[in-house]
């Protein structure tokens, strides 16, 4: 998964507003105690970041 496409499933996940707050405020433990935007930061795989917040938020399967 690139990170074009992460932010663009984020926003037609939780619409682009809360998508920022995912991303930006909600600390995530599958991610050590980041934020999304922390874990990319620090070189966490985009696609793993993708389904910690899918699993964090129940995300359905066929959406992930």
């Amino acid at each position: 998964m690139r990170l074009q496409e992460f932010w663009s499933r984020l926003d037609d996940q939780f619409g682009s507003m809360r998508a920022q707050s995912v991303a930006r405020d909600h600390v995530f433990a599958a991610l050590g105690g980041r934020t999304a935007v922390d874990a990319l930061d620090s070189g966490i795989a985009v696609r793993k970041v993708w389904l910690a917040i899918c699993e964090e938020y129940e995300v359905p399967p066929k959406e992930r």
